[in-house]
């Protein structure tokens, strides 16, 4: 597996991460616990180093996933968790709101460190920006933990440019989290830039559209009713059969290439700047193959050019996320 650096820090992880929210929650009921503990340590098998998770998946019960799975290999791999979200401690519900108060950032830092059984987090991102708490005290926050020796690098989520600056101005800021993939090009316009320009790494996540580049889903799929999906306006009927344009196109550079549609789209990201690290999902262990099998995907320049003017012709139909969801972001 190939090696990344996450930026200017000196944090160097796999080329691809393995993002573990699906195993618990969010694409319908939770996977099988012991499968999903095998999965993840067949990952690091495989080289895989870096793994993603928050308190809020499930919520709780990711994060313990996690720490149980990679409790017998923990110096040898780089655990990211997330905080941000109002969530009772006791029973994990959630009020909907957000809450990054340093006091809570705090709390919610030491009952992370419980739940992955480590002494430290090695990255620890801000889930969603809260307006409610100026970006410069949340920083504050993780800078201190940072001092206190318990979280090692500073993330943001889903942030807008502005905010990644005057949280890097405070402490400097390792990674931003976003979705970025074929089908979403939001993070093209400002947050990459200065990611480039503050030595800030860049983590996709969704980089397969939640599934939908892996050219496995169509106009009849159907998902199970706890399944986000379900609500999402980019996988509504209409804008699904429109879409699938996009996998259309992927579908023939992938037989160009003797590769799949999923490989493709995670070349494509790969391609695009050395400090992107993207962070598929899976709870299969044969998509975890056919995923890092994506690193040995070699796109030309000639290549990328040919598929970017293909997929500027395509519009992409619907919200990457419903409305409600979609205002937490890029703020």
């Amino acid at each position: 597996m190939q090696k990344r650096k996450l930026g200017n820090s000196n944090l160097e992880v796999s080329a691809l991460g393995l993002g573990c929210m699906g195993m618990s929650s969010a694409y319908g009921p939770a996977a099988d616990k012991q499968e999903m503990i095998a999965l993840i340590r067949a990952a690091v098998e495989r080289g895989v180093t870096f793994f993603d998770t928050a308190e809020v998946y499930g919520p709780f019960a990711n994060e313990e996933l996690v720490g149980e799975a990679l409790a017998p290999v923990r110096d040898q791999v780089v655990i990211a968790t997330k905080f941000g979200f109002d969530l009772d401690p006791n029973t994990g519900s959630r009020s909907g709101g957000l809450n990054s108060r340093p006091e809570h950032i705090k709390q919610v830092a030491e009952a992370s460190l419980k739940r992955l059984r480590t002494d430290v987090i090695d990255l620890f991102y801000q889930h969603r920006v809260d307006l409610n708490v100026p970006i410069e005290d949340v920083a504050g926050a993780v800078k201190d933990l940072i001092q206190e020796g318990k979280v090692k690098h500073f993330g943001l989520s889903e942030a807008a440019a502005k905010t990644i600056r005057r949280a890097h101005a405070v402490q400097p800021v390792t990674a931003v989290q976003s979705e970025y993939s074929l089908w979403t090009r939001d993070p093209e316009a400002e947050v990459l830039p200065t990611c480039e320009e503050l030595g800030i790494g860049f983590v996709p996540f969704s980089p397969l559209g939640a599934g939908f580049l892996t050219g496995k889903i169509d106009t009849n799929t159907t998902f199970h009713s706890t399944d986000f999906r379900n609500i999402s306006p980019r996988f509504m009927p209409e804008a699904r059969k429109a879409n699938l344009a996009l996998v259309d196109l992927l579908n023939q550079v992938a037989a160009q290439k003797k590769a799949t549609p999923a490989q493709i789209a995670l070349a494509w990201l790969l391609a695009q700047k050395p400090w992107i690290i993207p962070i598929p999902g899976t709870t299969k262990l044969h998509r975890l193959d056919e995923n890092i099998g994506a690193v040995n995907v070699e796109l030309t320049p000639d290549d990328l050019h040919e598929l970017e003017e293909a997929a500027a012709k395509i519009q992409i139909q619907g919200a990457r996320l419903p409305e409600a969801v979609l205002k937490l972001t890029g703020r």
